[in-house]
């Protein structure tokens, strides 16, 4: 007859490595700080053709020329090489190194278009395009939290969209943010959703609706005949959404206890054949 334990080092060796997969949790909230109020965000000079309608300031730093105000309209303050500016623009780098300094929960895998996704924080090592409708699940949660990581450049074809479903009252889709390494372009009748936090240039083409804030860190935001509405989202009551992720060390103690298990049960029906 088998001992009573027999099946004890499998199971709590399966046990351990189930306890050691249960993942860590890192918040993903990137505070804006002195940009919240930003709608339009540059380093070398805002340009604008057309009927633009940005709610929210408007800024530039260091930098001083802001043009096409008007025939483009302001709902907000006008801020050239201002102490506003300036302090935006080192609140800019903040969020900029704190979207891009969290864990990756999941890699962005090919065209946005098309995909729906849940909160969390999504990472393309390089370039990241948009054709169509990209889908964002609020699960219910208005303090939800989306990241977006891109290594290069953020392109969106011609009439794409970022919408969103399940927000729980969420109307003005906050909580979004897009880290780009390099520039931002918006293609011709896009309809956006995020603070689009680029490293040097952000251009929204003919069109482009944005509700969010375009904010460029070292070079130019281009417009023309845009909306812009820079949303806010009141602080979350409760916990900051977290992302899954598990450390390097866990998964080497996950590796070597399912090996030793994997050696257990071998063992054990190598003795119980004899």
């Amino acid at each position: 007859m088998r001992p009573l334990g027999a099946a004890a080092p499998p199971l709590a060796v399966f046990g351990i490595a189930a306890a050691l997969f249960c993942p860590l949790t890192a918040s993903a909230q990137v505070a804006l700080g002195a940009a919240q109020n930003f709608a339009v965000l540059a380093s070398t000079a805002v340009t604008n053709v057309g009927a633009t309608v940005v709610t929210g300031d408007v800024g530039v730093s260091p930098g001083a020329s802001i043009t096409g105000f008007p025939p483009g309209v302001v709902v907000g303050t006008l801020h050239a090489a201002s102490a506003p500016a300036a302090q935006a623009q080192a609140a800019l780098t903040t969020a900029y190194n704190t979207a891009a300094g969290l864990p990756c929960g999941a890699p962005i895998v090919g065209d946005l278009g098309g995909q729906i996704l849940p909160p969390g924080v999504y990472c393309a090592p390089t370039s990241a395009g948009l054709t169509g409708a990209l889908t964002l699940d609020y699960q219910g949660n208005p303090n939800a939290v989306f990241v977006f990581q891109i290594g290069t450049t953020l392109t969106t074809a011609a009439a794409s969209s970022v919408v969103a479903i399940n927000t729980g009252g969420n109307t003005c889709r906050g909580n979004v943010n897009w880290q780009v390494g390099s520039s931002a372009t918006l293609g011709t009748g896009t309809s956006f959703a995020g603070n689009i936090l680029a490293l040097v240039s952000i251009t929204l083409t003919t069109g482009v609706q944005l509700a969010g804030r375009a904010l460029a860190s070292n070079g130019a935001v281009t417009l023309d005949t845009n909306t812009i509405t820079a949303c806010t989202v009141p602080p979350p009551s409760g916990s900051a959404s977290s992302i899954p992720t598990l450390s390097e060390w866990a998964l080497i103690l996950l590796s070597s206890m399912m090996a030793m298990g994997g050696w257990f049960i071998i063992r054990r029906r190598g003795a119980s054949a004899i």
